[in-house]
Protein backbone atom coordinates (compact mmCIF):
# COMPACT_ATOMS: atom_id res chain seq x y z
CA UNK A 1 0.00 0.00 0.00
CA UNK A 2 1.32 3.56 -0.96
CA UNK A 3 2.02 5.74 2.09
CA UNK A 4 0.18 8.23 0.98
CA UNK A 5 -2.72 5.58 1.34
CA UNK A 6 -1.63 4.99 5.72
CA UNK A 7 -3.12 7.17 8.46
CA UNK A 8 -1.58 10.26 8.71
CA UNK A 9 -0.48 10.19 12.16
CA UNK A 10 1.60 6.39 11.01
CA UNK A 11 2.87 8.30 7.74
CA UNK A 12 6.56 8.85 8.41
CA UNK A 13 6.87 12.22 7.61
CA UNK A 14 3.94 13.36 9.55
CA UNK A 15 4.69 11.16 12.86
CA UNK A 16 8.58 13.08 12.84
CA UNK A 17 6.64 16.31 12.56
CA UNK A 18 4.01 15.36 15.17
CA UNK A 19 6.23 13.66 17.85
CA UNK A 20 9.89 14.12 16.70
CA UNK A 21 12.50 12.11 15.00
CA UNK A 22 13.31 10.11 18.32
CA UNK A 23 9.52 8.55 17.57
CA UNK A 24 10.38 6.80 14.62
CA UNK A 25 12.01 3.12 14.07
CA UNK A 26 15.00 2.94 11.78
CA UNK A 27 13.40 1.91 8.44
CA UNK A 28 11.10 5.02 9.27
CA UNK A 29 13.59 7.60 9.54
CA UNK A 30 15.68 5.86 6.25
CA UNK A 31 12.63 5.89 4.53
CA UNK A 32 12.45 9.66 4.77
CA UNK A 33 15.59 9.91 3.36
CA UNK A 34 14.96 7.34 0.35
CA UNK A 35 11.83 9.24 -0.21
CA UNK A 36 10.62 6.90 -2.72
CA UNK A 37 10.11 2.75 -3.03
CA UNK A 38 10.72 0.14 -6.09
CA UNK A 39 7.67 -0.90 -7.60
CA UNK A 40 5.71 -3.17 -5.18
CA UNK A 41 7.20 -1.73 -2.61
CA UNK A 42 6.63 1.87 -0.77
CA UNK A 43 9.49 3.40 1.27
CA UNK A 44 9.11 1.83 4.15
CA UNK A 45 9.22 -1.78 2.89
CA UNK A 46 11.90 -1.13 1.04
CA UNK A 47 13.64 0.60 4.26
CA UNK A 48 12.79 -2.01 6.40
CA UNK A 49 14.18 -4.56 3.50
CA UNK A 50 17.61 -2.77 3.48
CA UNK A 51 18.23 -2.07 7.53
CA UNK A 52 17.50 -6.57 7.40
CA UNK A 53 19.70 -7.23 4.69
CA UNK A 54 22.71 -5.12 6.01
CA UNK A 55 21.98 -6.12 10.21
CA UNK A 56 21.79 -2.98 10.66
CA UNK A 57 21.56 0.74 10.13
CA UNK A 58 24.78 1.22 10.77
CA UNK A 59 26.26 -0.99 8.85
CA UNK A 60 24.26 0.35 5.82
CA UNK A 61 25.53 3.94 6.88
CA UNK A 62 29.06 2.28 6.80
CA UNK A 63 28.96 0.65 3.26
CA UNK A 64 31.55 1.44 1.00
CA UNK A 65 30.38 2.99 -2.14
CA UNK A 66 30.63 -0.05 -4.44
CA UNK A 67 28.49 -2.31 -2.05
CA UNK A 68 26.17 0.58 -1.66
CA UNK A 69 25.10 1.59 -5.13
CA UNK A 70 25.34 -2.13 -6.23
CA UNK A 71 22.03 -2.54 -3.88
CA UNK A 72 18.49 -2.58 -5.68
CA UNK A 73 16.78 0.96 -4.51
CA UNK A 74 20.10 2.52 -4.00
CA UNK A 75 22.80 4.51 -6.52
CA UNK A 76 25.30 6.97 -6.54
CA UNK A 77 22.80 9.89 -5.80
CA UNK A 78 21.66 8.49 -2.68
CA UNK A 79 25.64 7.51 -1.77
CA UNK A 80 26.42 11.38 -2.22
CA UNK A 81 23.22 12.29 -0.21
CA UNK A 82 24.07 9.83 2.27
CA UNK A 83 27.68 11.22 2.44
CA UNK A 84 26.66 14.84 2.89
CA UNK A 85 24.22 14.38 5.67
CA UNK A 86 26.55 12.38 7.70
CA UNK A 87 29.37 15.08 7.48
CA UNK A 88 26.57 17.56 8.00
CA UNK A 89 25.68 15.79 11.50
CA UNK A 90 30.03 15.09 12.25
CA UNK A 91 30.66 19.33 11.47
CA UNK A 92 27.28 20.00 13.72
CA UNK A 93 28.98 18.04 16.48
CA UNK A 94 32.57 19.70 16.02
CA UNK A 95 30.91 23.26 15.70
CA UNK A 96 29.56 22.74 19.07
CA UNK A 97 32.55 21.77 19.79
CA UNK A 98 34.99 24.14 19.27
CA UNK A 99 35.58 27.28 21.21
CA UNK A 100 33.73 25.40 24.45
CA UNK A 101 35.45 24.18 27.49
CA UNK A 102 36.07 20.45 26.60
CA UNK A 103 36.84 19.51 29.93
CA UNK A 104 33.59 21.25 30.85
CA UNK A 105 31.65 19.44 27.98
CA UNK A 106 32.80 15.76 28.25
CA UNK A 107 29.88 13.85 26.67
CA UNK A 108 30.02 16.74 24.01
CA UNK A 109 34.07 15.72 22.72
CA UNK A 110 33.09 12.19 23.59
CA UNK A 111 30.31 12.29 20.83
CA UNK A 112 32.28 14.56 18.69
CA UNK A 113 35.43 12.18 18.85
CA UNK A 114 33.39 9.21 18.54
CA UNK A 115 31.89 10.21 15.14
CA UNK A 116 35.16 11.60 13.82
CA UNK A 117 37.20 8.18 14.68
CA UNK A 118 34.94 5.12 15.42
CA UNK A 119 34.04 3.80 12.23
CA UNK A 120 37.74 3.79 10.52
CA UNK A 121 38.11 -0.09 9.69
CA UNK A 122 41.92 0.65 10.91
CA UNK A 123 43.42 3.10 14.08
CA UNK A 124 44.08 6.65 14.17
CA UNK A 125 45.89 8.88 16.40
CA UNK A 126 44.25 11.99 16.73
CA UNK A 127 44.40 15.22 18.75
CA UNK A 128 42.32 17.76 19.98
CA UNK A 129 43.93 21.04 20.96
CA UNK A 130 43.21 23.57 23.29
CA UNK A 131 43.84 27.23 24.55
CA UNK A 132 44.92 27.91 27.84
CA UNK A 133 41.21 28.18 29.05
CA UNK A 134 40.72 24.74 27.97
CA UNK A 135 38.65 25.64 24.89
CA UNK A 136 38.98 23.65 21.67
CA UNK A 137 40.89 25.14 18.92
CA UNK A 138 40.93 22.35 16.26
CA UNK A 139 40.70 18.67 15.67
CA UNK A 140 43.47 17.21 13.67
CA UNK A 141 44.05 13.20 12.51
CA UNK A 142 47.53 12.63 12.20
CA UNK A 143 48.95 8.92 12.07
CA UNK A 144 47.02 5.91 10.81
CA UNK A 145 47.97 2.47 11.17
CA UNK A 146 48.60 0.71 14.59
CA UNK A 147 49.10 3.06 16.80
CA UNK A 148 52.72 2.26 18.65
CA UNK A 149 55.72 3.53 19.59
CA UNK A 150 56.96 3.49 16.04
CA UNK A 151 53.96 4.78 14.09
CA UNK A 152 52.97 7.87 16.37
CA UNK A 153 56.16 10.85 16.31
CA UNK A 154 56.22 12.82 19.23
CA UNK A 155 57.42 15.29 17.57
CA UNK A 156 54.72 16.01 15.17
CA UNK A 157 52.37 16.14 17.68
CA UNK A 158 54.59 19.11 19.17
CA UNK A 159 54.86 20.60 15.58
CA UNK A 160 51.09 20.49 15.22
CA UNK A 161 50.49 22.09 19.14
CA UNK A 162 52.69 24.67 18.17
CA UNK A 163 51.44 25.39 15.00
CA UNK A 164 48.00 25.96 16.66
CA UNK A 165 49.44 27.43 19.80
CA UNK A 166 48.31 24.98 21.93
CA UNK A 167 48.58 24.79 25.73
CA UNK A 168 47.07 21.93 26.12
CA UNK A 169 45.93 18.98 24.29
CA UNK A 170 43.41 16.29 24.45
CA UNK A 171 44.87 12.29 22.76
CA UNK A 172 42.38 10.19 21.40
CA UNK A 173 42.53 7.24 18.70
CA UNK A 174 40.21 4.50 17.95
CA UNK A 175 40.05 0.51 18.79
CA UNK A 176 38.67 -1.20 15.06
CA UNK A 177 38.19 -4.28 17.31
CA UNK A 178 35.41 -2.36 19.32
CA UNK A 179 36.96 -3.08 22.71
CA UNK A 180 37.73 0.72 24.13
CA UNK A 181 40.11 -1.10 27.14
CA UNK A 182 43.46 1.07 27.03
CA UNK A 183 46.63 -1.29 26.26
CA UNK A 184 50.09 -1.40 26.66
CA UNK A 185 50.98 0.08 23.41
CA UNK A 186 48.46 3.01 24.18
CA UNK A 187 50.01 3.55 27.87
CA UNK A 188 53.58 4.06 26.21
CA UNK A 189 53.10 6.26 23.25
CA UNK A 190 50.60 8.56 26.24
CA UNK A 191 53.67 8.74 28.53
CA UNK A 192 56.06 9.74 25.97
CA UNK A 193 53.72 11.98 24.37
CA UNK A 194 52.86 13.58 27.91
CA UNK A 195 56.75 13.84 28.53
CA UNK A 196 57.37 15.52 25.22
CA UNK A 197 54.73 17.71 25.36
CA UNK A 198 55.64 18.83 29.23
CA UNK A 199 59.11 19.87 27.38
CA UNK A 200 57.09 22.56 25.88
CA UNK A 201 55.02 23.43 28.21
CA UNK A 202 51.67 21.70 26.82
CA UNK A 203 49.89 19.83 29.29
CA UNK A 204 48.21 16.23 28.02
CA UNK A 205 44.76 16.58 29.31
CA UNK A 206 43.49 12.80 28.37
CA UNK A 207 43.52 10.46 26.12
CA UNK A 208 40.40 9.05 24.95
CA UNK A 209 39.95 5.57 23.28
CA UNK A 210 37.12 4.76 21.22
CA UNK A 211 35.34 1.86 20.84
CA UNK A 212 32.43 0.58 19.34
CA UNK A 213 29.75 1.80 22.14
CA UNK A 214 32.11 2.75 24.90
CA UNK A 215 34.93 5.18 25.21
CA UNK A 216 37.70 4.64 28.01
CA UNK A 217 39.63 8.00 29.51
CA UNK A 218 42.98 7.50 30.79
CA UNK A 219 42.28 10.91 32.95
CA UNK A 220 39.33 9.01 34.61
CA UNK A 221 41.18 5.71 34.95
CA UNK A 222 44.14 7.50 36.78
CA UNK A 223 46.35 6.75 33.90
CA UNK A 224 47.57 10.27 33.27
Amino acid sequence: MPISDWPMDERPREKLLSLGPSALSDAELLAIFLRTGLPGHNAVELARDLVRQYGGLRELLQADRKRFCDTRGLGNAKYAQLQAVLELARRHLGENLIRSDALKNPADTRRYLMARLRDYPYEVFACLFLDSRHRVICFEELFRGTIDGASVHPREVIRCALKHNAAAVILAHNHPSGVAEPSDADRRITRRLTDALGLVDIRVLDHIVIGDQATASFAELGLI
